[in-house]
C-alpha cells in the first residue's frame, strides 16, 4: 500500500510540475523595480554627510592649531587692518611685501646691443653643430661603401615577355 501511494504521489508531483513547463502569459512590469534618479541622488547625500563627519573635525582641528601665536624668530611681525569688502569685512595682515618685486631687472638697449655679436656667434656654433657635424659624420662612414655605384651601374633588365592572350570564356 505505502509504494501505491508513493507512486501516486510521484506521479501527481510529476503531472503539476508539467504546467511549468507550459508557456503562459508573463506580466511586464509596469514600473522599473527601483528610480535610477532617487538611487543617485540618495548616493550622492549619503556620501556628502561622510565626508562632513570625516573631514570635520579635521577642519576645526587645522583652526585650533592656526589660532596659537608663535613668537619664534621666524615670525614676521605685521599690523592687522580689519578692512570691509563686497562680501563683507575681513582682516588683512600688513607687513613687508616679499614676494613680490615690482623693479625692473631688464638689461639697457645699449647693453643689449654690445653682446649681440657674442649672441650670434653662439648660434652659428649650434646651428654647425646640430646640421653639418652629423652629415659629414655620415660621409665619413659611407666614404668607402661602393654598393650606390655597384647599383646605377648595373645593366638595365629586360623587359618580361607579355602573357599570351586568354582565348575565350575560362581560359579555353
Amino acid at each position: 500500500m505505502t509504494k501505491l501511494t508513493t507512486v501516486l504521489a510521484s506521479f501527481v508531483l510529476l503531472l503539476s510540475g508539467v504546467s511549468a513547463l507550459a508557456p503562459s502569459k508573463v506580466p511586464k512590469a509596469t514600473r522599473p523595480a527601483f528610480d535610477v534618479k532617487r538611487v543617485a541622488f540618495n548616493g550622492m547625500a549619503a556620501a556628502s554627510l561622510a565626508s562632513a563627519l570625516v573631514v570635520g573635525p579635521m577642519a576645526d582641528a587645522v583652526d585650533m592649531m592656526a589660532d596659537t601665536p608663535s613668537f619664534g624668530s621666524s615670525s614676521l611681525v605685521a599690523q592687522r587692518v580689519t578692512r570691509e569688502g563686497i562680501y563683507g569685512e575681513y582682516d588683512v595682515d600688513l607687513g613687508d611685501q616679499v614676494y613680490d618685486d615690482a623693479r625692473s631687472t631688464y638689461k639697457s638697449a645699449k647693453e643689449t646691443k654690445g653682446k649681440k655679436g657674442k649672441y650670434t656667434a653662439l648660434i652659428a656654433v649650434l646651428v654647425v653643430g646640430s646640421f653639418i657635424i652629423p652629415m659629414a659624420q655620415y660621409f665619413w662612414y659611407v666614404r668607402d661603401d661602393d654598393s650606390s655605384d655597384k647599383f646605377f651601374q648595373k645593366a638595365a633588365e629586360p623587359e618580361p615577355e607579355p602573357e599570351p592572350k586568354k582565348k575565350g570564356w575560362f581560359g579555353k
